[in-house]
């Protein structure tokens, strides 16, 4: 099943709740929240109190990527204020393991990010443990970027070695996802598609987000 999660970092956040909400009309699965530290990635976005207040405005799960440096100091507040899925970066975790297993004793779904330049091999001690990854396909911290082509053999292998292992994980892909860029990535395996601008930067939310999750959709068809 594909499944749509609009990035609120492109959403005006003066109507942030209203943007949403349109959003979710549009038939969005999950709403995406990038949580950065201007440690990690060269920005600033929010903290567990605007995550609180969000949680207010949608019943939909809420999945925080947590661009963060020492993420284990945060996941228990982010918790606490209603997440239901967090991803760390590889990256990021001196004691990855630790750390998935940490999300998951807060009873949220525990992803794993990987970088453009991070190979996928790097994960491969912990795809028995995550319940999803995340594949990210421009550099992060700022949102609007280009697509990166060369992302998508990662989804795919992510692909083959989930049936090769009989895993579960999904395979989820943030950066530069749109129109123009859905068909690959679903035929490449993506499953869970995180949208910032395409859905937030022009136009209403509700129609983008039909549009995109109906490019996709026929996407996965033609796949089949």
């Amino acid at each position: 099943m594909i499944e749509l999660a609009p990035s609120i970092l492109s959403a005006d956040f003066a109507r942030l709740g209203e943007q949403v909400r349109a959003a979710c009309e549009g038939g969005a699965h999950v709403i995406h929240v990038d949580i950065m530290d201007g440690h990690f990635v060269p920005n600033l976005t929010i903290g567990p109190p605007v995550v609180k207040s969000l949680r207010k405005a949608t019943d939909l799960p809420l999945d925080c990527h947590l661009m963060i440096e020492n993420p284990d100091e945060y996941i228990p507040a982010f918790a606490e204020v209603g997440v239901n899925w967090m991803s760390v970066h590889q990256e990021a975790c001196r004691h990855l393991n630790r750390t998935l297993n940490l999300i998951k004793s807060h009873n949220c779904r525990a992803g794993v990010v990987i970088n453009p330049a991070t190979p996928v091999d790097t994960l491969s001690e912990v795809l028995d443990i995550v319940d999803y990854v995340l594949v990210m396909s421009v550099n992060p911290g700022f949102g609007a970027q280009k697509f990166i082509p060369s992302t998508l053999h990662k989804m795919r292998s992510l692909a083959t070695i989930r049936g090769q292992r009989g895993l579960a994980y999904r395979i989820e892909v943030d950066g530069g996802v749109s129109l123009e860029t859905v068909e690959d990535v679903v035929r490449a395996g993506a499953e869970i598609l995180v949208a910032g601008n395409a859905v937030f930067g022009s136009g209403n939310p509700k129609n983008n987000a039909e549009a995109l999750l109906k490019a996709a959709t026929e996407a996965a068809l033609l796949k089949v």
